[in-house]
């Protein structure tokens, strides 16, 4: 399991549309963000400092997991440990991957883009903390208006960034542990 930030960039995923690109390469370049094509599930996405990135390598093979059931673990995990940590209850949207605010299933918190190949995971999701979402507005966020994202920060959930990051890392790997181990 890894959990980094990132300088500012953006993510294209492998169904990454052209039309949700908003700057050019250029403009990207001259605001130093950062532009990146992956093997990943998904469209576009920004990473700033400030978010949790966690990418969960995990061996579905040698556990017996179905992808899909990962998938599930992976959001009920992140549901639980912000919900734990930030008292911030979280929904999914089948149509739109990611996880959105229960009190205003508009506004994204988590975005997802995961990938397997041999049936080990990599990349994973990105939790936007006291990131400024700045990066965002170069791009529509999994074909979403950059408006729809949100940050712990901007609902007045934050009090001390780095003790709660730190929580949210070890409470979404006791429920990532605990629901793989079932």
């Amino acid at each position: 399991m890894l959990f980094l930030e990132h300088n500012p960039c953006l993510t294209g995923g492998s169904t990454a549309k052209a039309e949700n690109l908003l700057s050019k390469e250029e403009t990207l370049s001259a605001a130093g963000v950062g532009l990146f094509l992956l093997q990943r599930g998904g469209d576009y996405t920004a990473h700033e400092p400030g978010q949790v990135v966690g990418y969960p390598h995990i061996d579905l093979k040698k556990r017996d997991i179905r992808l899909g059931d990962y998938l599930a673990v992976l959001t009920i995990s992140i549901r639980n440990a912000v919900l734990e940590i930030w008292n911030v209850e979280l929904l999914e949207n089948r149509e739109s991957p990611g996880l959105y605010l229960k009190e205003n299933p508009k506004k994204k918190l988590v975005s997802f883009g995961v990938y397997a190949k041999s049936h080990f995971t990599s990349f994973g999701f990105a939790l936007n903390g006291i990131n400024t979402l700045e990066t965002f507005k170069h791009i529509h966020p999994c074909g979403a208006l950059s408006s729809d994202v949100v940050s712990l920060q901007i609902l007045g959930k934050v009090r001390d960034w780095e003790m709660e990051k730190q929580r949210f890392m070890g409470a979404f790997l006791f429920h990532l542990d605990a629901l793989l181990s079932k």
